[in-house]
């Protein structure tokens, strides 16, 4: 019994690695993807869910606070009477576009000196991690909807010191 759950898991493994062998190279594929590449925090399997998520073309979303409202990082508003500017997060926004964006934030505070600066910020402002991340997620999606939109790929801000 334990050579036949043995067989199972390694032909199940082979099949795993098939799989995400053919996600990537349909990502490659795709006309966005060495932009979505060239942002730190997005690898192959990130970039093609991003991909999945939106459906592959922006278009089908007016402005980047249409994109940020579907994919949970726009505050609604929970107001109610006379009282206004109640702002929480969404329950009911794409899980997998939240997700994706999330992880590649989370990454890029590891790799990318901008994302690390800025997550520094909003921790010294009092923001618990998750808030922070999700600060920096909002934050890289206007600069994702921006490349996008241009055909640019991602080029890190170099801050030069004042003399």
């Amino acid at each position: 019994m334990v050579a036949r759950l043995a067989k199972e898991v390694i032909t199940l493994d082979t099949e795993i690695g098939q799989t995400e062998t053919m996600i990537e190279n349909r990502f490659h594929r795709h006309h966005h993807a060495e932009i979505i590449l060239s942002m730190p925090g997005f690898g192959a399997t990130l970039g093609a869910e991003f991909l999945a998520a939106t459906g592959g073309d922006m278009a089908c979303f007016d402005s980047v606070d249409r994109l940020a409202g579907v994919s949970g990082l726009a505050p609604v508003p929970h107001d109610s009477g006379r009282i206004s500017g109640n702002l929480k997060r969404p329950r009911r926004s794409d899980r997998r576009l939240l997700r994706a964006c999330y992880l590649s934030a989370q990454i890029a505070i590891r790799t990318d000196a901008a994302s690390r600066v800025y997550y520094d910020r909003k921790r010294s402002e009092g923001k618990t991690h998750t808030q922070a991340v999700l600060a920096l997620a909002r934050r890289r999606l206007n600069v994702q909807w921006a490349m996008l939109r241009d055909h640019a790929a991602y080029h890190p801000a170099t801050t030069t010191a004042a003399a």
